[in-house]
């Protein structure tokens, strides 16, 4: 293997994992606007193109053993690649926690709103933008903004609070609101958990860029 045509690969599964995130976006924005608008044919083309997620990481992975098995990449190259390892994995995962809202989203079709989707909607959109971000700082090699990103999860650990707070008192004044509420805690819960699975995104730019792994805002949750 020549080292133009590694050069090559190497980029190659970076704009792979790029593309791959634009596929995890979709997903949570589809599976929120599928909960909000109970639209069981959205959800479940969440809930299909999953399968279409989980290929892409194993492609990317694939990709990323051959370059290692076949070259013997530098130091810095070889970050990249572990870098992009670990990254797909974490993407694969927020798919999987989309794919969660999606079944929630079935579950709680034929049943009118429980409460306002305003919060749930504000946690979706900040963890998104959070994962697009944190794409663009590993393009750019960015570990200032990449601390930046982590530090946000504290917004949506907040919303997060707030939501499972308001659902609480749901449940309490209402026995019969307790299993719609709670479902509705899961929804929150994948929301969170992808927040945090972008804190470890940041934690591979950091990593990428000075060679040491450092952990970031560790979630109380």
């Amino acid at each position: 293997m020549t080292r133009t045509y590694f050069e090559r690969q190497l980029e190659k599964i970076q704009e792979d994992m790029v593309a791959l995130a634009l596929q995890v976006e979709t997903a949570m924005e589809r599976s929120v606007t599928a909960l909000s608008e109970r639209d069981t044919e959205l959800a479940n083309q969440v809930i299909d193109d999953d399968v279409k997620i989980n290929d892409e990481r194993y492609k990317i992975e694939e990709t990323c053993l051959e370059l290692i098995a076949t070259q013997q990449p530098l130091a810095s190259d070889l970050r990249t690649i572990a870098s992009v390892l670990h990254i797909v994995v974490d993407l694969e995962r927020m798919g999987d926690h989309a794919e969660g809202i999606a079944r929630v989203a079935l579950m709680m079709a034929d049943e009118p709103p429980l409460m306002s989707y305003a919060g749930i909607r504000e946690m979706a959109e900040i963890t998104k933008d959070m994962m697009l971000a944190s794409l663009e700082a590993f393009k750019d090699r960015d570990t200032a903004r990449a601390r930046e990103i982590s530090d946000q999860d504290d917004e949506v650990d907040a919303l997060y609070e707030k939501i499972l707070g308001e659902l609480l008192v749901l449940m309490t004044e209402d026995s019969t609101k307790i299993e719609p509420a709670t479902h509705l805690t899961w929804v929150a819960h994948n929301l969170e958990r992808i927040a945090d699975r972008v804190t470890n995104i940041c934690e591979r730019i950091v990593y990428l860029v000075d060679g040491k792994i450092h952990e970031m805002n560790v979630s109380k949750y």
